[in-house]
């Protein structure tokens, strides 16, 4: 009877799964920030675009060109806080990427070192049950006198 495989570092082999598993977690979440800031810059251009597309309509008075040029620098200072706010975030998201990567090598280390010993008991197990045949085999050969 070929004896269990026991990989001595599973509970190693855990932890780094767990810990891959927050990595991934993390760059998602990541990932969602980015796109939502993504989309917010992009809404708050859109709007500037709408905003100068309207530029004729702002000159029928003083205050109406006073209102639409501070709209205008409003919608201007908006968008470079949320370009510096994307440009962190994809910052974020690449640190996110890069540690997911690492955590996902540091887990399949492991796996590749558990298959080799796997391999290896398999390997031993049945050069010692071919052994043990053997010897059984030799043991109860009995020749025959001719």
């Amino acid at each position: 009877m070929p004896r269990r495989f026991n990989f001595k570092l599973d509970k190693v082999l855990d932890y780094r799964e767990q810990l891959e598993e927050q990595a991934k977690a993390a760059l998602a979440r990541a990932q969602a920030a980015r796109d939502a800031q993504a989309e917010k810059l992009d809404e708050l251009e859109s709007r500037l675009a709408s905003h100068l597309a309207a530029e004729t309509e702002s000159r029928e008075s003083a205050n109406d060109m006073w209102l639409w040029r501070q709209y205008k620098d409003a919608l201007s200072q908006d968008i470079s806080v949320a370009r510096v706010d994307l440009n962190s975030l994809e910052l974020k998201l690449q640190r996110s990427r890069t540690e997911a990567v690492e955590r996902s090598k540091d887990k399949k280390l492991l796996e590749k070192l558990k298959q080799t010993q796997a391999k290896r008991h398999h390997d031993q197990e049945n050069a010692r049950e071919e052994k043990e045949n053997d010897e059984m085999a030799t043991i109860r050969f009995e020749p025959h006198d001719y």
